[in-house]
């Protein structure tokens, strides 16, 4: 695995129907190395604390081969790499092959996987289709959170050098079709 791309964002207001939504999901892509710290990315805006960013979900990454599926059904969207509000896009992300606890060497930095994305009504504002959620819930290409366990800076090109594997503990895919069934109950 490897970093395609670096995403930030800045906040958002958005006036969906009628309603004001602060956001922090419009991420674009940014060439300097950016800063992973213990509970978010460094310059980049999280409103949704309660959500978004902490300790176990300080960094969001989505693979950049999920989104040749994304295009086929949103084909006239203006495509841009963090689109889904990821701070990492990497080239090969396989969630059902990486378990949580799996931890990786990346840049300066050290990561370990912790839990699947769950879509929310702020991934319908960035598609401008609430239809999005339903579409994201019913596939595997959630992405994936890392914890932090060594601060540091990653770019674009960094390798995921494996430096612990648990495969003991459930895939990412595995927690996310979990929590898919609990939602449906």
């Amino acid at each position: 695995m490897k970093i395609v791309s670096t995403n930030i964002g800045d906040k958002k207001e958005v006036n969906w129907k009628g309603e004001i939504i602060t956001t922090g999901i419009f991420k674009y892509p940014v060439t300097p190395p950016i800063f992973l710290d213990i509970e978010d990315v460094v310059g980049d805006t999280v409103c949704d604390r309660e959500n978004h960013g902490g300790i176990d979900q300080a960094v969001y990454a989505y693979s950049f081969k999920h989104y040749e599926y994304w295009k086929t059904i949103h084909p006239n969207l203006d495509w841009q790499l963090g689109m889904f509000g990821e701070n990492l896009t990497i080239d090969d992300l396989d969630e059902s092959k990486l378990h949580v606890g799996d931890t990786f060497k990346v840049g300066e930095t050290i990561l370990e996987v912790t839990k699947p994305r769950l879509p929310c009504l702020k991934l319908g504002v960035r598609f401008n289709d609430m239809k999005m959620v339903k579409q994201f819930w019913k596939q595997n290409l959630s992405g994936l959170y890392f914890k932090i366990l060594q601060t540091g800076f990653v770019k674009i090109g960094d390798e995921f050098v494996q430096i612990k594997s648990c495969p003991e503990n459930l895939t990412i895919t595995a927690v996310y079709q979990n929590k898919r069934v609990e939602k449906e109950v």
